[in-house]
């Protein structure tokens, strides 16, 4: 009895230390703003402290709004908000120039002033819009969590918000300006043309909308349980149901390798499931697991696949396809090649396509002709999809940042050039009036007679009294 309760002591001891080697680890980003908008106080969400806006306490970040105001419920982040009528920006100070993270929370609530309804606004990130025409209203019945990699290589992030002309304002909840891994973008994808797969480089210096994070096969994932507080969703809405695939979970220390993927890029509890077709006898399956996502046309999108063999049951038996679009984006994948020969050791990939008239992006893994009998023949365990900017650094819409900014109704040059028309119009009336009476008293004083009692020596003397005063 005491030997199998040291046993449990050691255990909890054990898991103890792991936790604490997992935290002492974890990836601390040089620059880490977490704002709650609109809150007089600060908010903790997943262990982490979201800063109230209000206070403009950290000399780090600027609130630049010539007109604003908040609305605060409660001391969640949701249940406040940042209202805005005019442009107005945060300014952020950067330290750490590369790529980083910018997570915008919108979620409206009941609020006796403002209609949610009303807010239509554009979204700027230095010089990318990053959303356009975006609507607040009642399709939002959850919060709304938009996400982007921005390259930065300023001193400053500026985000900055501007109603469109027919809105009342803009609003936001929450923002996070985080520094990214700099192993979390590389700068080299495969970009997948029809037949074609060639290099597709300076991918760091795109700018990245992410649209869809999904963990194959397992639960949502939740920010307290990654590294880069990310959530990543179920895949079952977008999964093609087969019968020969099957979802497998793995309870054992996912073996993150220098060079390979890392616990950044992704998380355990993503690498540890999955979706697999196998073997059940002497034939392989001639078919493909597939997963189909809903797209704008018009833009390039970047596809990131996650691979961890956890079905194995051993190294050098799994095989297999990986197509996109329908098209052969990498044949015969050796997962025990590209991993140095390592079971759950995670590897991932990234291609780049165009977004088709269809409005569907597909994925697919399949058998390929070195696959074997009784043996694994395909596996995905994550997939994330993100939007890639047009020209002139548009993620939403077809306006680029000049014209938005041209198109805000303030204080313009015609309003200015009218105000100082005004002005120049006040002075040349109050010219014109001083100059009147002017003359008004000099021709009183020239034409007016002298006192009859006056002596004739001191005629003179007077006018030079008189000219004096005037």
């Amino acid at each position: 009895m005491e030997t199998a309760r040291a046993k449990s002591i050691f255990f909890v001891l054990l898991l103890s230390l792991l936790s604490l080697h997992v935290f002492s680890v974890s990836f601390s980003p040089i620059d880490n703003y977490l704002i709650d908008c609109g809150s007089t106080v600060d908010a903790t969400v997943d262990n982490r402290l979201f800063v109230s806006d209000s206070s403009c306490a950290d000399s780090s970040y600027l609130l630049l709004a010539s007109s604003s105001w908040s609305v605060q419920l409660s001391d969640r982040i949701y249940d406040s908000a940042r209202f805005f009528d005019r442009p107005s920006r945060y300014v952020f100070k950067i330290r750490d120039q590369g790529t980083h993270m910018v997570r915008l929370h919108f979620h409206q609530f009941n609020s006796s002033k403002d209609d949610f309804d009303d807010a239509h606004f554009h979204v700027l990130v230095n010089n990318y819009v990053i959303l356009s025409n975006f609507s607040g209203g009642h399709q939002m019945s959850s919060p709304v969590v938009k996400e982007y990699l921005i390259w930065v290589n300023t001193e400053k992030l500026v985000l900055t918000f501007l109603p469109t002309k027919k809105s009342k304002f803009a609003f936001v909840n929450a923002i996070e300006v985080i520094s990214a891994p700099k192993d979390l973008i590389l700068d080299t994808a495969q970009f997948v043309n029809g037949d074609k797969v060639e290099n597709f480089d300076r991918l760091t210096k795109q700018a990245l909308e992410v649209i869809y994070r999904v963990n194959v096969g397992g639960a949502k994932v939740t920010p307290f349980n990654d590294t880069l507080w990310r959530t990543w969703v179920p895949d079952d809405q977008f999964f093609r149901s087969i019968d020969v695939s099957r979802r497998v979970y793995f309870g054992g220390r996912i073996k993150y390798q220098d060079g390979g993927a890392s616990r950044e890029v992704g998380p355990d509890n993503m690498y540890g499931t999955a979706r697999v077709i196998a073997s059940a006898n002497a034939s392989i399956p001639n078919v493909n697991m597939t997963w189909d996502f809903p797209v704008i046309d018009g833009y390039k999108y970047l596809i990131r696949l996650h691979f961890c063999d956890i079905a194995s049951i051993s190294l050098g038996l799994l095989y297999f396809n990986v197509y996109v679009n329908e098209n052969l984006a990498y044949k015969d994948l050796d997962l025990s090649f590209v991993t140095g020969y390592a079971l759950a050791s995670p590897f991932y990939s990234d291609f780049v396509v165009d977004g088709d008239h269809s409005g569907v992006l597909s994925v697919s893994v399949g058998p390929s002709n070195q696959s074997m009998e009784y043996a694994i023949d395909g596996i995905l365990n994550g997939v994330e999809i993100m939007k890639m900017n047009k020209s002139m650094g548009i993620l939403d819409g077809e306006l680029c940042e000049g014209v938005i900014l041209k198109s805000w109704p303030r204080i313009n040059t015609s309003l200015l050039f009218a105000f100082f028309a005004a002005v120049c119009v006040l002075l040349s009336l109050s010219v014109f009036v001083t100059q009147k009476k002017r003359n008004e008293i000099m021709n009183s004083v020239a034409w007016s007679k002298l006192p009859m009692d006056v002596p004739e020596v001191n005629s003179n003397h007077g006018n030079q009294q008189i000219s004096g005063k005037l």
